[in-house]
């Protein structure tokens, strides 16, 4: 498991980005780890948020879609 420190003026999915730079099914997965950080914008100064090894939990879609053949 992973912990994140919040650095000023950070929202969830900032924090998210900069870590993994990408926000798309993390932002969920943090909040069912850290769900009292549904009801803060934004994160105080140090604040740790847990996570779970990222590579185990989401997957993105790796196929596409020719609309041409």
């Amino acid at each position: 498991m992973d912990v994140l420190y919040a650095q000023q003026g950070d929202t969830l999915d900032r924090l998210l980005y900069r870590q993994y730079g990408r926000t798309a099914g993390l932002v969920e997965t943090a909040l069912e780890h850290n769900p009292q950080l549904a009801n803060q914008p934004v994160l105080a100064i140090g604040q740790e948020i847990k996570m779970p090894d990222i590579a185990s939990t989401t997957t993105l879609a790796a196929d596409t879609v020719n609309l041409w053949d």
